[in-house]
């Protein structure tokens, strides 16, 4: 089936076992055969070569020998008559002509699976492998306990799933849909808006014992801020806060207020472990605080001084790629989020 094979495709996780296979054999085919030169799988093996830029990279992602992927592009530039890549022992780029061929690529494949889906029933059971990434915190406290109703309902889906804070490259890693917790920069991509996450302002009652319950933004003076930093090195920016004071001539303003902290962290959990262990004050999204809140293990500090909140979003690579598995899960995470998001900051 069509959509065996496009399960090959960057927007894809993974294949399955039976598309390897047609691949492998298709890789291994004789150009003295009648398999045409421009077949889907062979666009499938020179897109996921010109996402990855290596050769080695997309023969793993795809499962095959890497001289099966370097014969099969070989052949494809000899048949068109034209060079698709520049390979240097570092990297490897497409060509004009191969960008041109990439995007044509894609559109075509894409209308094949559009095709396909005009006469595949609703109720037929969804079938291969989504490759998604969370942020640790939402996949450890919300996603991972409720993950099993959605494997239950759809058993011939298999998942693999990042957790990280670090923002991954949603075409290059082979992502079919990520979701990302802050602000967006990459314009190339298609953007969900699910919601926003409140942040709150928090300590350790050990914590507190030590250093005293701050009432005022000068009260922090003599505190200390757990700093968190996606890259290790970058100058912590310090206490973040709104203006929420409507006399105030910068109401609704974000502020930063720089504070002492001998700790940086780069993750979620380590952040969350550090605030728990005493060593400061933590701006977290009250998602994971408020039930360590409510177990006595941390305390909401300055209320009136809480954090903007941060917009979530579902990223996905291509409207027009996008398989049937991956618009359901997606529709089925914005529901699981929807109570833990506020609709507007």
């Amino acid at each position: 089936m069509i959509v065996d094979r496009l399960s090959l495709l960057g927007c894809s996780g993974g294949i399955n076992q039976l598309s390897a296979v047609r691949l492998f054999a298709h890789c291994e085919q004789s150009t003295a055969e009648t398999q045409t030169v421009i077949s889907p799988e062979t666009m499938q093996i020179f897109m996921r070569v010109a996402e990855l830029a290596s050769f080695t990279q997309a023969a793993q992602s795809l499962g095959l020998p890497k001289a099966s992927i370097s014969t099969a592009i070989q052949r494809l530039e000899s048949g068109l008559g034209t060079r698709l890549l520049h390979r240097t022992t570092r990297r490897v780029q497409m060509t004009q002509d191969g960008q041109i061929f990439y995007e044509r690529c894609r559109e075509m494949l894409s209308d094949m699976d559009e095709l396909e889906g005009l006469f595949r029933s609703e109720q037929q059971a969804l079938t291969g492998r989504l490759r998604v990434d969370l942020p640790m915190g939402a996949a450890r406290a919300l996603v991972l306990p409720r993950l099993g109703e959605f494997l239950r309902a759809h058993p011939h889906v298999e998942i693999e799933l990042g957790s990280t804070d670090r923002r991954v490259d949603v075409v290059r890693e082979g992502f079919d849909c990520v979701l990302r917790v802050g602000e967006l920069t990459d314009s190339s991509l298609i953007a969900r808006p699910l919601g926003f996450y409140r942040q709150i302002n928090c300590a350790s009652p050990a914590y507190l014992a030590e250093f005293g319950v701050p009432q005022t933004l000068d009260d922090l003076a003599h505190h200390h801020l757990i700093h968190y930093a996606s890259t290790l090195g970058s100058k912590p920016l310090g206490f973040e806060y709104v203006v929420r004071d409507p006399s105030h001539r910068d109401f609704g303003a974000t502020r930063f207020l720089p504070m002492s902290g001998s700790l940086t962290v780069n993750n979620s959990e380590s952040y969350q472990a550090a605030c728990l262990a005493g060593l400061g004050i933590i701006q977290a999204p009250d998602t994971g605080a408020l039930a360590l809140i409510e177990r006595g293990l941390l305390q909401e500090v300055l209320p009136d001084y809480r954090p903007p909140s941060m917009p979530v979003s579902l990223l996905y690579a291509s409207r027009r790629q996008l398989p049937k598995r991956v618009q359901v899960f997606m529709n089925w995470l914005a529901e699981l989020m929807r109570p833990y998001l506020e609709s507007q900051r």
